[in-house]
């Protein structure tokens, strides 16, 4: 059986389009169950996000995307980790396992095709814990598909059995972290301060599902199973999402790290041994530190943050 598909909108209408119509370009689309939920407004919310909001609603109703379509609207505004968390739960607890796509993630024909074939494969395989439609665009050329111990959430997909391990408590994850000694393995090897991303989770300045997905993934030893070219391609780096403002746009000269070219090809090798790919974990540590570093470090840092958690 297909896994269900699951998108969660908002009041971005034209991102929205975009990203539905990519899906339904997908081989399997019109096979595929899809529940898209839609946050509802925040108290004192002005005209335009009114007016915003109702048009993403009227677009998520224009055609039949998938074949199946079940539109869950909020009446108040939840925002997106409470949105995400609650709606992957409702899935796979029904389900018992699910496709995740936010509203500005415009997806390869054959993005659906991968993340159900990799459901299939994995399934019975404890340590892996979610599949990743997401590729970092470096240009060492990869043929099969691997895995890392990192998580990547632009495009994803994960079961029930794996759903079940997720600590949405902070707190908990930070001492965990502590008392394993492995903030260094959690940080990218120092690539990055996910670990001060996850503090500040505890502490009320950052609302993210993903940094405390990622934590709790990294915590049972799980990998993510990655394509060898990214599926999938962020169109919401512009100012306008929940984890972004004008001023965290990327600078032109860094516009490949959030814009990797999807890749088309339409059959994937799945790896039989479930470890991770050290060689590659060894050059993408070089490759994010090599992208972070230079004058444009705070908005690169910002884009690895949104892609990573």
């Amino acid at each position: 059986m297909l896994s269900p598909v699951v998108l969660f909108v908002y009041n971005r209408p034209w991102h929205t389009r975009q990203t539905l119509e990519s899906l339904q370009k997908n081989v399997l689309s019109d096979q595929s169950v899809l529940f898209i939920y839609s946050d509802g407004a925040p108290e004192n919310a002005t005209q335009d996000q009114l007016r915003k909001i109702a048009e993403v609603r009227k677009i998520i109703r224009e055609r039949s995307w998938c074949k199946e379509i079940h539109i869950v609207e909020s009446e108040k505004n939840k925002g997106l980790a409470n949105s995400i968390i609650s709606g992957v739960t409702d899935i796979v607890n029904n389900y018992g396992k699910v496709i995740v796509l936010e509203d500005d993630i415009v997806t390869s024909n054959y993005f659906l095709k991968f993340c159900n074939e990799g459901l299939d494969k994995y399934e019975s395989e404890d340590r892996v814990k979610a599949i990743s439609g997401f590729m970092f665009p470096v240009s060492k050329k990869l043929q099969n598909a691997f895995f890392l111990p990192w998580f990547a959430c632009w495009g994803w997909a994960t079961w029930k059995r794996s759903w079940n391990a997720f600590e949405p408590n902070s707190l908990k994850l930070l001492k965990e972290i502590e008392k394993e000694r492995k903030i260094k393995d959690f940080n990218f090897n120092n690539s990055y301060d996910f670990y001060g991303l996850l503090q500040a989770q505890n502490e009320g300045r950052v609302n993210s599902w993903a940094i405390r997905w990622f934590a709790s993934i990294f915590l049972k030893q799980g990998l993510t199973f990655y394509p060898p070219g990214s599926l999938v391609q962020n169109i919401g780096i512009d100012g306008s999402g929940t984890h972004y403002n004008e001023s965290a746009k990327e600078p032109k000269n860094n516009k490949k790290i959030a814009s990797s070219k999807i890749n088309f090809r339409t059959s994937f090798n799945f790896p039989v041994i479930i470890e991770s790919n050290k060689k590659l974990e060894k050059y993408l540590n070089k490759y994010l530190k090599k992208e972070s570093s230079g004058r444009s470090i705070d908005r690169i840092k910002n884009y690895l943050r949104k892609v990573l958690c």
